[in-house]
């Protein structure tokens, strides 16, 4: 066991480390926080403080910290084969197993993956195969992919042209030709006075109203996560995938879901797909495919896409050396196994989800809360200066972060998109640790908005 300190490890961490999404200059004054152990929802730091981990890591550890099975197939697949690649014709039986049991859980359309070792490269992959699709059925026009403002595919130069994110397009001259954007399905910051159900109908027309005006056969494809999730859990009005998906259909246009956070059963469902009602022609994944205990990413390819690429394609030059990688495809079967034997994705359905949603429902009732939405096991709590206007706070006050540094505060990690505080907490949680949560979401929004009256801006 390491005898470094705390400072210890935060002045190697300054020194050497640089982080995502970081300004590096501002970590290194203040210090990281070192997490050095964790064990089903919760995590310790390197003080010894106990901390509730709501957001799975990063959106990814479904089945929580510590699963042994996870930990053994790993341990086995190392000591069998620990690498090999899928290049020169070559497979390895893990990953041939995995493709089959993801084949089975998701959608019928799909029973073709593509492996990557990250939602990132995934989305790298969609471009280059929605692309090699079209030209292959001699539509080389059918360039343009659509996505939305303030969703989030990654962040390679692909991932976050697909996304909508201002502050990540700034950076690197981003998007990347022939992919554009339309604005979010995002009823309280932009539904005006319509009803939710009138206002996702309005949401999903802006689609067809880009694609005419780029002109259908020029565009390729539609991507969109089922729910928002790094941009604050933004969960779509019911009307609004239903006609998203009849706008594709109309126009022929393959439409993507996003499922890197969606997936395996964050929704309620195997996939967020399901949960919206879309049938779409590719799925990206990651994330929760192996509970985030080793990298895996992939691409579902729906028959539709293909049939096209395996009778009419040629080789598809893309790919990448970890591509399958066996220990990751091992890992991936065990958390698989898991979900399905504790009936996870059932209980989030039926049991954990609603009872989250009732949870949060209480929330309304707090003088900094405008809005609710949860939706599974996410869920969100927009912060706002007057409820009844649906009026937030100036942005450069920063009052999100307040409210994240008091959670930080009391044991919770609970993220902070703006003014819009996010969970996302392990699938396997129960009845009584949701109650936990909430003491303590509730405690961190009562400090939050005693310190916002002593700044004065309320």
């Amino acid at each position: 066991m390491s005898t470094r300190s705390t400072a210890e490890w935060q002045s190697a961490d300054s020194k050497h480390f640089l982080h995502p999404f970081t300004d590096f200059k501002g970590l290194a004054k203040k210090g990281s926080r070192i997490i050095a152990r964790a064990e089903n929802i919760y995590l310790w730091d390197s003080e010894g403080h106990k901390i509730l981990d709501a957001m799975s890591g990063l959106w990814c550890v479904n089945v929580g910290y510590g699963q042994q099975s996870l930990i053994d197939a790993a341990a086995k697949q190392m000591g069998e084969l620990p690498f090999y690649n899928a290049f020169f014709q070559t497979a390895t039986t893990p990953a041939i197993e995995l493709a089959e049991v993801l084949a089975e859980i998701s959608p019928p359309q799909f029973q073709h993956v593509f492996f990557t070792s990250s939602g990132s490269e995934g989305n790298d992959t969609i471009v280059r195969m929605v692309r090699r699709y079209w030209d292959v059925l001699g539509q080389p026009e059918r360039q343009v992919i659509i996505g939305r403002n303030n969703g989030y595919h990654g962040s390679t130069m692909a991932g976050a042209s697909l996304g909508g994110m201002s502050g990540m397009h700034v950076q690197g001259g981003l998007p990347i030709p022939n992919i554009t954007h339309i604005e979010q399905p995002h009823w309280f910051e932009l539904g005006g006075t319509q009803s939710r159900e009138e206002f996702g109908i309005t949401a999903a027309r802006w689609l067809e109203d880009k694609i005419l005006a780029v002109g259908p056969e020029r565009v390729a494809a539609f991507i969109g996560e089922p729910v928002q999730g790094a941009g604050g859990v933004i969960v779509p009005p019911s009307t609004y995938w239903p006609e998203i998906q009849r706008i594709c259909d109309k126009y022929g246009v393959l439409l993507v879901s996003d499922e890197v956070i969606c997936g395996f059963g964050r929704t309620g469902n195997w996939f967020g797909c399901e949960t919206m009602g879309t049938k779409p022609d590719l799925m990206t994944f990651a994330k929760g495919v192996t509970s985030g205990y080793i990298p895996l990413g992939g691409v579902m390819v729906g028959e539709r896409v293909a049939k096209v690429l395996i009778e009419q394609g040629g080789e598809f030059n893309h790919g990448f050396t970890y591509s399958g990688h066996p220990t990751a495809c091992a890992v991936a079967l065990a958390n698989i196994k898991l979900l399905r034997e504790q009936d996870v994705v059932r209980k989030v359905r039926e049991d954990l989800g609603p009872y989250l949603a009732q949870r949060f429902a209480e929330l309304n009732e707090h003088p900094l809360v405008g809005e609710i939405q949860t939706c599974g096991m996410m869920g969100a709590v927009q912060l706002v200066k007057d409820k009844a206007k649906r009026q937030c706070f100036d942005g450069a006050l920063e009052v999100g972060m307040l409210c994240r540094a008091h959670c930080f505060g009391n044991g919770l990690i609970m993220r902070a998109v703006g003014d819009r505080m996010i969970v996302a907490p392990p699938l396997v949680m129960t009845r009584a640790q949701i109650d936990e949560m909430m003491v303590l979401i509730k405690r961190c929004l009562d400090l939050t908005l005693d310190q916002v009256k002593g700044l004065g801006w309320l």
